[in-house]
């Protein structure tokens, strides 16, 4: 594949609106590129998560082996349009830099992978059986990789690599946090407040809660040698109605960032264990939900996917990948939970400019990032 052809590709996904809605139009596009190879085995399936929305499965080559590459579809709210000097939605080169939404995070790591699979067709040396898996909903909670782990449609793979941004492809992630958001509900009853005894102070329940619940799980201190300590702040919480009445409503969020050492269960159990107990005393009525949890992404730094992918990246970098931790969430904490016991790693081109205004990609980088898949895939194989 020429590069004129690969920089038309990224650019066509990136002008295409995709915050948090409209994928089906990208995977639609996607799944025509792949579509004129159809004769030579490739399936193409599109799994509706609603309308206007769809993750992308296309697979190409045989084989007993999968391998695996992903990248989500959907990018976050430009923000205010006044802080760009584009139009967010209208690629945009400058000095060597493709701008737009999404050049980051993570439209040029799907769009190499997908360049690097096609080119593999172009050639006819598709090295064996590869899967790409393009989701929706990374950005609003990791929904599209959900149901595609519950389908089934990634219990085949061997290894998977997910295209995110690594440090412009100078790391290797293969460990992450989880993530519990929750948002807690107190109910209590309204009253003058010169007469606080006639009514259920919902703040205070709330507070109580507060206070308890950062307790409860500052005991869960294991430490992971390369994520650290289990995370937890309350970080969102309002109540009340006027100064001089007794609050009868008060609501509260927190977030927890988790580590392989603690399943989400148990936190639940934390956060569920101590709800119970304070609504077993007089006039509390607390409520918990749960949003998007996340469970946490185990790795091994010498897992047999790490090697070669360094291999390859000095080869077509001229630099090792060093294998990292991250603190985030992404799609890799939905896809540990298919049946097949694989390795997960990310790995892709992009800045430190991914949810910013401006936000860009090398081009060198990016037709750098085309050639590693390739390559990553012809070693991995064997081949």
């Amino acid at each position: 594949m020429d590069q004129a052809h690969a920089e038309e590709i990224l650019k066509k996904v990136i002008a295409i609106p995709t915050v948090n809605d409209n994928e089906k139009e990208v995977a639609d596009y996607l799944a025509s590129l792949f579509a004129p190879y159809e004769d030579q085995g490739v399936t193409i399936e599109e799994l509706a998560y609603s309308p206007g929305r769809s993750n992308l499965i296309v697979t190409i080559g045989e084989g007993e082996t999968t391998l695996g590459f992903s990248g989500h579809q959907d990018v976050v709210d430009p923000g205010d349009l006044a802080d760009w000097d584009t139009d967010p939605f209208v690629p945009t080169i400058k000095e060597g830099r493709l701008i737009g939404r999404g050049a980051s995070d993570m439209k040029s790591g799907l769009a190499a992978v997908v360049c690097a699979m096609l080119a593999m067709l172009e050639e006819k040396k598709v090295p064996g059986k590869i899967k790409l898996i393009a989701t929706v909903g990374e950005e609003s909670g990791e929904y599209g990789a959900a149901q595609v782990t519950d389908a089934g449609l990634a219990d085949d793979l061997s290894a998977l690599v997910i295209a995110e941004p690594t440090d412009g492809m100078r790391q290797i992630c293969y460990t992450s946090k989880g993530v519990v958001d929750y948002h807690v509900t107190s109910k209590g009853i309204a009253a003058h407040s010169s007469r606080p005894h006639e009514g259920e102070d919902a703040i205070a329940h709330l507070l109580e809660f507060a206070n308890e619940v950062q307790a409860r799980l500052a005991r869960l201190d294991k430490k992971d040698p390369v994520l650290g300590k289990l995370t937890s702040l309350i970080t969102l919480i309002k109540g009340g109605e006027q100064i001089n009445s007794v609050p009868s409503q008060a609501e509260l969020s927190g977030n927890i960032r988790t580590i392989p050492g603690y399943t989400n269960q148990v936190i639940f159990d934390v956060i569920d264990g101590l709800i119970a107990e304070l609504n077993a005393k007089p006039g509390y009525q607390l409520s918990v939900d749960y949003i998007y949890p996340e469970e946490p992404m185990p790795g091994d730094a010498h897992s047999p996917l790490v090697q070669p992918l360094q291999k390859v990246g000095l080869e077509v970098f001229g630099h090792t990948l060093t294998p990292v931790g991250g603190t985030g969430a992404s799609d890799g904490s939905e896809f540990v939970r298919a049946k097949g016991d694989y390795p997960i790693v990310m790995v892709g081109p992009g800045s430190d400019s991914q949810h910013q205004p401006n936000e860009w990609v090398s081009l060198a980088a990016y037709h750098q990032a085309i050639a590693f898949y390739q390559q990553f895939a012809n070693e991995f194989f064997g081949k």
